[in-house]
């Protein structure tokens, strides 16, 4: 059978505006290479009808279409029993969906996931599966993720799943694999980067990434209010937007001119940013392929992160530190090291840059492509 029709469901929200389909940056850029390698692409997720947010993208495929479907957010306990009503009327457009597809693509974790991968086996025996987050697993994940991993792992899935990392004791169909937002000629620029004298002086700190709980911003900012009484020179960016913005502004307060929040910056700004810096520091809770530390050890920046999931790979062989998530005084201690000790510097960085520089758009297209051609075989080989 040729494949014509891949539908790809997702819990990402997308907008609609003024003509054209927007979404998330680097998971639009993913899917644009999707809709390269089959005839028509449909998407089933959540869609607004409103102005994107600045970290958003618009799809750039003319073959792209959205499906969309019901929204489910919150915790409370009024929010999920609004869920659970809700529950029937997503299973029923999500198989209406489905119907049209001849091959199905489930991103998880994520609440459309867990009912795609469960619907997906009923309807296509052409499926593929992409695990974004931490594929072993981390301390109070939520449930629902668990079950979602459990769900890959079993026969009832019976397709090929790719994840972050090499993981033990997985079926074959479990295939360790990356992404990117970079193309060849952001890779150059990268390079351009690298090859800048670093550390300066004052050493010049960044942060990329939603301001939630778990990304851990704010120990950032109480390690630089430590350091800064400990008479360490430093900038501090923080780029990104989410709920916790308003009270870290109110954090970095103390700091004065040292620490900028510039909130969530498009794409082509957030180059400018690793161009600008000299360390990241992103030590999550948890992580699957973190694109800012990725993207950051291109441009020559040290990064420190946690010793969670893909990112311990990413940075382990001296390509990066290594910190227990919310560690303040782990992330202290890494901190004034890179400071003060310029030649180890500059090997993380020249051993961090030259990995990194590996993972182009164009690798991910020439990978995605040879992965679909093994599992369902031509024409999808380029």
């Amino acid at each position: 059978m040729q494949i014509q029709k891949l539908l790809v469901v997702t819990h990402v929200v997308h907008y609609q505006w003024r003509g054209q389909l927007y979404a998330y940056g680097p998971y639009a850029r993913e899917i644009d290479i999707w809709a390269d390698l089959l005839p028509q692409l449909m998407i089933a997720a959540p869609c607004r009808r409103e102005i994107p947010p600045t970290d958003a993208l618009p799809f750039t495929r003319s073959n792209i279409r959205i499906c969309p479907q019901i929204q489910m957010e919150g915790q409370k306990w009024g929010e999920r029993f609004i869920q659970l009503l809700t529950l029937p009327r997503l299973i029923l457009d999500l198989a209406r969906a489905m119907r049209q597809a001849d091959a199905i693509h489930v991103r998880c974790p994520g609440y459309l996931g867990l009912v795609g991968s469960i619907l997906a086996p009923l309807f296509s025996p052409y499926r593929i599966a992409k695990y974004a987050g931490q594929w072993n697993g981390f301390p109070d994940e939520p449930l629902s993720w668990r079950f979602q991993r459990r769900i890959l792992r079993s026969g009832w899935w019976r397709a090929p799943v790719t994840v972050y990392g090499e993981w033990s004791a997985q079926p074959r169909r479990v295939i360790p694999f990356f992404t990117s937002i970079m193309d060849e000629g952001q890779i150059e620029r990268a390079k351009r980067s690298a090859s800048i004298e670093r550390p300066r002086c004052p050493i010049r700190i960044l942060f990329v990434g939603r301001l939630t709980l778990e990304k851990n911003a704010h120990v950032l900012l109480s390690a630089l209010q430590r350091l800064q009484k400990e008479g360490l020179q430093f900038e501090c960016r923080i780029a990104g937007g989410g709920p916790l913005q308003e009270k870290l502004e109110q954090q970095a307060a103390s700091l004065r001119s040292a620490v900028k929040i510039l909130g969530p910056l498009p794409v082509q700004q957030v180059f400018e940013q690793y161009e600008w810096g000299d360390i990241l520091v992103l030590a999550s809770e948890t992580e699957g392929w973190p694109k800012a530390i990725a993207e950051g050890m291109a441009f020559g920046l040290v990064c420190i992160g946690s010793n969670r999931g893909m990112t311990s790979r990413m940075l382990g062989e001296g390509r990066g530190i290594l910190i227990e998530p919310g560690d303040e005084q782990a992330l202290i201690f890494a901190l004034k090291s890179l400071a003060q000790d310029t030649q180890a510097f500059r090997l993380i960085s020249q051993k961090a840059s030259a990995w990194a520089q590996q993972y182009s758009l164009e690798k991910l297209r020439r990978a995605i492509s040879e992965l679909l051609a093994q599992t369902w075989g031509p024409p999808y080989r380029n």
